[in-house]
């Protein structure tokens, strides 16, 4: 491939993109992803937003005119195959918030991505999507070389002997159910205690338990409590999309395809072994603001992260504060808190069936009722 010559010769651009080069990749994104009609209005909010939060530059899309995959790659020469991945992966996202997804967009990404020498499972899912075969890009989810592995670094950080597929739960390990208590004996301000009040408030059942969500999928409830995130399905989204971003693993990328296929479009009816389909939830006011701060949040964090595989119970007793500066976490733009991006503690960041789970949970166990109570502090 011509392209991918030039990428071997010439010397790589490392620095951040400028206001002219992001603006250059915005027109490749554009064309890649625009229907015969143009960009839906979802799509219009959302990829300003995605440029302006990750790069700090504005995009007009106005001003934005179009490009063909040879011409668009050929100017992305200059650039190593992670950024030319995270790239395709903008436009990616931008074209599966869109149901139906027309076919002709799904031959445009495919095309602009063998122009960039670029490979994503989550274009095989896009074309799965654009030929209405949703049962078989479920599949293709379930597979997924980043989700689908069950091996042995996984199982030692969920704390479980053995697990069916990723997504399984574990309803009968008293071990594994004593670890999670363990939790409630460590210092206000830690981060496990954090994550044990944040189940306790909601009424959630702890892995191990009858009742209780996949240890897999637990592990994000400590990103919740971390990254100060509520949960309502917007929040998860922004989880989803920070955890994605913090892991240099470009696959890691399929997590945030999952709930938008879940939370916005409906393509996926279940995902992650407990989530079930409710749309809409992307174009809610001010989430495509607080979706690319969530990214720009990941992406800032220092190292890679892959919070799916870590070992939380490593980090339980150290203090929240601490971790947050460890992984150089960085606080939420003005701009998603003034769209409501809330944390655990905060209005807006749980939703009035946790509410009521929690006190049903209490009443069930027969030990004092707790309210969950506002406490901005603790996000």
């Amino acid at each position: 491939m011509i392209v991918g010559r030039l990428w071997e010769m010439d010397e790589v651009l490392l620095t951040p993109p400028d206001a002219a080069e992001v603006r250059f990749v915005a027109r490749g994104v554009v064309s890649a992803v625009g229907g015969v009609e143009g960009l839906t209005p979802l799509q219009q909010l959302l990829i300003p937003a995605l440029f302006l939060s990750m790069t700090g530059h504005p995009v007009e899309l106005a001003e934005v005119s179009p490009i063909g995959a040879a011409e668009f790659a050929a100017g992305m020469a200059r650039r190593n195959l992670i950024f030319r991945e995270r790239v395709l992966q903008i436009a990616l996202l931008a074209a599966l918030v869109v149901r139906p997804l027309p076919e002709q967009v799904a031959d445009r990404l495919r095309e602009f991505a063998d122009a960039l020498g670029v490979d994503d499972e989550m274009i095989t899912v896009a074309r799965l999507y654009a030929e209405g075969a949703v049962d078989l890009a479920a599949v293709d989810f379930s597979r997924n070389g980043y989700l689908g592995s069950v091996d042995a670094l996984r199982l030692g950080a969920l704390h479980t002997e053995g697990l069916d597929s990723s997504w399984s739960a574990v309803t009968d390990d008293p071990a594994l159910a004593g670890r999670w208590a363990e939790l409630w004996d460590l210092p206000v301000g830690t981060l496990g205690r954090g994550v044990a009040d944040f189940y306790r408030d909601r009424g959630f059942v702890t892995p191990g338990l009858p009742g209780s969500a996949p240890p897999l999928l637990a592990q994000h409830d400590w990103v919740h409590v971390l990254a100060g995130y509520g949960t309502t399905l917007e929040n998860e989204i922004e989880v989803f999309a920070f955890m994605a971003r913090a892991n240099d693993d470009p696959r890691a990328f399929s997590l945030l395809a999952m709930v938008i296929s879940l939370f916005e479009t409906g393509y996926l009816r279940a995902g992650a072994g407990l989530f079930e389909a409710d749309e809409g939830h992307l174009r809610t006011r001010g989430m495509a603001q607080r979706l690319g701060d969530a990214m720009r949040r990941g992406a800032l964090t220092r190292g890679s992260h892959d919070f799916l595989d870590l070992d939380w119970f490593a980090l339980a007793d150290r203090p929240i504060t601490v971790v947050r500066t460890e992984i150089g976490l960085v606080p939420k733009a003005d701009a998603a808190i003034a769209a409501g991006s809330a944390g655990p503690w905060q209005p807006g960041g749980i939703t009035p069936y946790q509410l009521n789970s929690s006190k049903t949970a209490a009443e069930s166990a027969g030990r004092p009722y707790i309210p969950w109570q506002p406490d901005p502090t603790r996000d």
